[in-house]
C-alpha cells in the first residue's frame, strides 16, 4: 500500500507538495505486447474542433490494453506484477494465466504479486475474483461493473472505488454506487469483486502549476477575471462576483446544471445520486 511522502519546502513549488510512494510497484516497465501508441488529441474531436477545453501538451505515454470483460472462465491466473499507468488513477495488475497468456487487469485493494485468481461462478469470493452479479453475495463490495452482458466493465474503475450489491430481485440487482446512486443491473452481468486500490490518490496536494501540465492540464481562466467580449460573466467596475449563474463562454448554466438526458435508461435507476451540499 502506498503512503503519501511530503516534500521539504525547498522551493515554493516544493512547500505543499506530495507524492505517493509507489511502495507496491513490483514492475517499471511494461509488456510490450500490451501497449499501443497513444496519440494527443489535446481535447478535439475527429473534426480538429475543440471539445473539451483546457488539455494539452503533457508526457508522453503509451496505453495499455486492460482487460475489462475478464472472459476466460474456469483458467486460474497468477498475479505476476503490479505496475503503475500513467492513463488512470488506478494501478493494474500483470496477470499470466494457466494456458501462458497474458492480460491486464485494473489492481484491487490487497492483491499482491503471487496471489492466484480466478473468473467464473466456481470462483471464491475474495478480492480480484471476478464473476456475474447473480454469484455475488449481497452487500460484496464491487468494482469494474458490467452495464451490458459482455462488454465488459464500464463503472467504478477510478482508484479507491467500489460499489456495493444491495438488493436481487427477478433478473435484476440494486447496485449502490459511488456517487449515492442505486441503479438496476442485470444479474448476468460481471463484477470484479474487492476495491479498487491505490485509494489514497485523491488525497495527494499537485504542489506547483508544471506538475498539472506535466498531466496534460491547461490553465483555466475564471470568467469574471474576463473582459464582458470574451464571457458573459466579464467585465465590471473592480472586483465582481459576476451578477449571474455561473455559466460557461457561450451561456450555457454550469455548476450544478443537470443535463442528463437519457429517458432510454432512466427506468434502471432506482435512487438518484445524492445532492451535492
Amino acid at each position: 500500500m502506498s503512503t503519501i511522502i511530503k516534500t521539504k519546502p525547498t522551493s515554493p513549488g516544493r512547500r505543499s507538495q506530495e507524492y505517493l510512494s509507489f511502495d507496491e510497484i513490483t514492475k517499471t516497465k511494461p509488456e510490450r505486447q500490451l501497449t499501443k501508441k497513444l496519440n494527443k488529441r489535446a481535447g478535439r474531436n475527429s473534426y480538429g474542433r475543440i471539445t473539451s477545453r483546457h488539455r494539452g501538451g503533457g508526457a508522453k505515454k503509451k496505453y495499455r490494453i486492460i482487460d475489462f470483460k475478464r472472459d476466460k472462465d474456469g483458467i486460474p491466473a497468477k498475479v505476476s506484477a503490479i505496475e503503475y499507468d500513467p492513463n488512470r488513477s488506478a494501478r493494474i495488475a500483470l496477470l499470466v494465466y494457466a494456458d501462458g497468456e497474458k492480460r491486464y487487469i485494473l489492481a484491487p485493494l490487497e492483491v499482491k504479486v503471487g496471489d492466484v485468481l480466478e473468473t467464473g461462478s466456481e470462483a471464491d469470493i475474495k478480492p480480484g475474483n471476478c464473476m456475474a452479479l447473480e454469484s455475488i453475495p449481497l452487500g460484496t463490495r464491487i468494482h469494474n461493473i458490467e452495464l451490458k452482458q459482455n462488454k465488459g466493465g464500464q463503472i467504478v474503475r477510478s482508484a479507491g472505488a467500489y460499489a456495493r450489491l444491495m438488493a436481487k430481485e427477478g433478473t435484476y440487482a440494486q447496485v449502490l454506487l459511488p456517487s449515492g446512486e442505486v441503479r438496476m443491473i442485470h444479474l448476468k452481468c460481471k463484477a470484479t469483486v474487492g476495491r479498487v486500490g491505490n485509494e489514497k490518490h485523491g488525497d495527494v496536494k499537485i504542489g506547483k502549476a508544471g506538475r498539472s501540465r506535466w498531466m496534460g492540464k491547461r490553465p483555466s481562466v475564471r470568467g469574471v477575471a474576463m473582459n464582458p467580449v470574451d464571457h458573459p460573466m466579464g467585465g465590471g467596475e473592480g472586483r465582481s462576483s459576476g451578477g449571474r449563474q455561473p455559466c460557461t463562454p457561450w451561456g450555457v448554466p454550469t455548476k450544478g446544471k443537470r443535463t442528463r438526458n437519457n429517458a432510454r435508461t432512466d427506468r434502471y435507476i432506482v435512487k438518484r445520486r445524492a445532492k451535492r451540499k
